[in-house]
């Protein structure tokens, strides 16, 4: 009777121990069945801007590199889908794009958003957007034309500033349209400028004076010759804390009221998305895997790295949980907010 016990426990233990094992080994058989079904294909990484902006140079970057990463080693061909501050892109990924794993994108960093400002223009929700990554955060700077009657930050608050804009949904729009209403600048928004270098050539020819949300990273890469010269000055930057790299620049100021603030930290949760990569919703969680698994490491792949120091771009990356959890929490931002928020950007009035 004692034997048939141990033997009965003695399987049991077996059976349990390979259940373990079963369920804590690599999913060999899903990593060949994603290899399979990559290879020879080709993915598109489509890009929610136009040719020679920020995005446009990251995102070619990563797909210059990802492709050796993925389980396949698919070739991966860039493309450009401009319109609306990548809005375009956002809705086509929730309503039209093919969820089969061979579609992902980089999209402004105002998309994810988007929604709680503008929800009659934003067809979709991030939350059920499978995020890959973000190349880096981003520092946001307000910027002037030399000739512009703006010379310091104080400026803003007493004389009027033209600035070029994307488009709702953009930073170049939504910052100072709610800085206008929240903080009373007194900003004239020119939108339809589709990127930043569009906008820094209505600066040149005189058609603006500034950019009330430039990326550092952009700064860096495209604006060099201009911020050398002396003929484009940074004037401000957002955030709570300075970027080291702008110890001298001050920080612009955040709105008093706590409700206020909310509606702002919704706007420039833009600086800890950075550049998001996303994939439609509805990829199949194995490729979802992949394709994230790929994206850290292009991350930390030596030969991208040094492309992206060449190109004086900065790479610090966040990670698809922490993208997760931000938009999380700012859609957990209370319903009074949201409605002051929205009425806030649809009201021409805090247009000055």
């Amino acid at each position: 009777m004692r034997l048939h016990i141990m033997r009965a426990l003695m399987v049991s233990t077996l059976a349990a121990l390979a259940c373990a094992l079963l369920f804590s080994a690599p999913p060999a058989s899903a990593q060949t069945s994603v290899a399979d079904f990559y290879r020879g294909k080709r993915i598109f990484l489509q890009i929610g801007s136009g040719p020679g902006g920020a995005y446009d140079v990251v995102g070619r970057l990563v797909a210059r590199h990802i492709g050796k990463h993925i389980p396949g080693t698919p070739s991966v061909v860039a493309q450009n889908v401009p319109g609306g501050g990548s809005l375009l892109l956002a809705n086509q990924f929730a309503t039209t794009t093919k969820p089969d794993g061979l579609t992902f994108g980089v999209m402004n960093s105002g998309m994810p958003t988007s929604p709680l400002l503008n929800p009659t223009a934003a067809h979709f929700d991030p939350r059920k957007f499978a995020f890959l990554g973000s190349t880096s955060r981003e520092t946001e700077i307000l910027v002037v034309w030399n000739t512009a009657p703006v010379k310091v930050l104080d400026d803003i608050f007493a004389k009027p500033l033209i600035l070029g804009a994307s488009a709702p949904g953009s930073a170049t729009y939504d910052i100072p349209y709610l800085m206008n209403a929240l903080l009373g600048t007194k900003f004239k928004i020119i939108p339809g400028y589709q990127t930043a270098a569009a906008i820094k050539l209505a600066m040149e020819r005189g058609e603006i004076e500034g950019n009330a949300a430039l990326g550092l990273n952009t700064a860096k890469t495209q604006f060099t010759d201009v911020l050398d010269s002396g003929k484009l000055r940074i004037i401000g930057q957002y955030g709570a804390r300075k970027n080291p790299e702008l110890a001298n620049v001050p920080l612009i100021p955040t709105p008093k009221s706590d409700a206020d603030r909310q509606i702002m930290d919704i706007a420039l949760a833009r600086a800890d998305y950075g550049q998001p990569f996303v994939t439609p919703p509805g990829v199949p969680p194995e490729r979802v895997t992949a394709l994230r698994t790929a994206f850290a490491a292009t991350m930390s792949d030596p030969d991208f790295l040094a492309e992206a120091k060449q190109m004086h771009f900065d790479i610090n990356p966040v990670s698809a949980e922490d993208l997760h959890a931000l938009t999380e929490r700012l859609y957990q931002t209370p319903p009074d907010v949201l409605a002051r928020a929205r009425a806030l950007m649809m009201s021409k009035g805090s247009k000055k």
